[in-house]
């Protein structure tokens, strides 16, 4: 999978961010959230022939992949490997003041997902990681064993909104007690067991809230989103557009609620769109995606 992993890879709702961005030739867009360049790609191509775009990716395989995809347009692409969290610093460094769109994809990787051994889904027993890039110090499994069962409990319920936090909380830790939980596979089965049977969701596994929390835990991603919707509006000429894809409640509760405050933003539409019944039959991940444009005033 990950020798052509750029190749697979399919953008969320690609004619939805082009038709929000509006790329044209001479424009700088920057896409925050790389990934393997699907996006970006479709943003070059739009803004031919002399459209540019500036990519921040702080996974370090998936820049790699990205940057070889995109190779073909030269110069017009730059790679930045760093977070968008550090968006404001790395645009200032490369002297630029002002941009005509900007994209941020929120969602995790195929890249990542499809490995066993980043840790990020329960599909196959693998360390329980998740870190988005190997630099950071602290991994799930390390949050896991170091938190205090009122911890974990804020954890699951405030990142990932899930109502038996405290039970799940309170039976991870008595199973650390015992031995540290080491493995995916071990997570998901704890959790099952621990939330009793009628309180199991239809249509997701009952793991799956857990895994988002600890993921955003790990990786800060709702504070390096904050950040984000705080610096990313003053880099926008007016008129530009600030499009975010968000694949949960909670991360789609702060873009509404920015864009709504921010006075420099103007949101178009009013309501988030949402994939297509045809894009969801070809690409099941996107069934969770909304999408959020804002346009500066």
């Amino acid at each position: 999978m990950v020798g052509n992993a750029a190749e697979v890879h399919l953008p969320v709702m690609l004619a939805e961010v082009l038709g929000c961005l509006q790329p044209v030739s001479g424009g700088l867009y920057v896409d925050a959230t790389l990934g393997l360049g699907g996006h970006a790609e479709a943003v070059l191509e739009a803004s031919s022939p002399r459209g540019r775009v500036i990519g921040f990716e702080w996974d370090n395989e998936a820049a790699s992949l990205a940057d070889r995809r995109l190779r073909r347009f030269s110069d017009r692409i730059t790679v930045v490997h760093s977070s968008y969290a550090n968006m404001a610093d790395e645009l200032a460094e490369m002297n630029v003041g002002t941009v005509d769109g900007l994209l941020a994809d929120l969602g995790v990787s195929s890249l990542q997902l499809d490995q066993p051994r980043r840790g990020f889904s329960f599909r196959e027993d693998a360390p329980i990681d998740m870190r988005m890039n190997s630099g950071l110090t602290v991994d799930a499994a390390a949050i896991l064993a170091r938190s205090t069962e009122e911890e974990l409990a804020d954890i699951f319920y405030h990142y990932g909104e899930e109502r038996q936090a405290r039970r799940i909380a309170a039976h991870i830790c008595k199973a650390r007690a015992v031995s540290r939980i080491k493995t995916t596979r071990e997570l998901a089965d704890l959790v099952a067991g621990a939330v009793p049977r009628r309180f199991h969701p239809e249509k997701i596994h009952v793991a799956t809230r857990v895994f988002q929390a600890l993921r955003i835990a790990v990786n800060r991603e709702l504070d390096n989103l904050v950040r984000l919707l705080a610096d990313g509006p003053g880099f926008l000429r007016p008129g530009a557009a600030f499009c975010i894809l968000t694949f949960h409640s909670l991360e789609d509760r702060i873009v509404k609620q920015a864009f709504r405050k921010d006075e420099r933003l103007h949101p178009t539409p009013k309501k988030p769109v949402r994939p297509t019944k045809q894009e969801i039959a070809c690409n099941p991940r996107a069934r969770s995606a909304s999408l959020r444009c804002a346009v500066r005033v």
